[in-house]
């Protein structure tokens, strides 16, 4: 069965930083887009950032771009997700995510596979 275990969440001041790491058991993932999500209090959830599993294009929403970085070691079927700058609008539930075939990357409805989310608290 496969599964996705999200660690590193955690308080920070703001301007502090975090990374957060998804590790994937069960099967491999090389052929999988990875994800991340956020639900911020009594909010949707968002698109945080993602990366193709071969090649390593990234994408980043607007809100985390230049100071989130994604990255992934293929060999440990984890991904991870630097957060740096950090604001108090950067807090959420943090939710790594698996998509094993086409889809909008953006899009929540296209990962077929998530993890139990991992709350970040960034105070001011």
């Amino acid at each position: 069965q496969v599964q996705l275990v999200e660690s590193g969440g955690g308080l920070v001041q703001a301007g502090g930083s975090l990374r957060l790491s998804c590790a994937a058991s069960g099967r491999t993932f090389s052929n999988y887009a990875m994800g991340w999500f956020r639900q911020p209090p009594g909010k949707e959830r968002e698109f945080v950032a993602a990366i193709r599993w071969t090649g390593g294009s990234t994408y980043y929403s607007d809100s985390v771009k230049g100071r989130f970085t994604i990255s992934r070691n293929n060999a440990k079927n984890t991904v991870y997700l630097q957060m740096n700058s950090l604001k108090p609008e950067d807090t959420a539930v943090y939710y790594c995510a698996g998509r094993e075939r086409g889809g909008d990357l953006y899009s929540s409805g296209s990962y077929g596979v998530w993890g139990q989310g991992t709350q970040v608290t960034v105070s001011s």
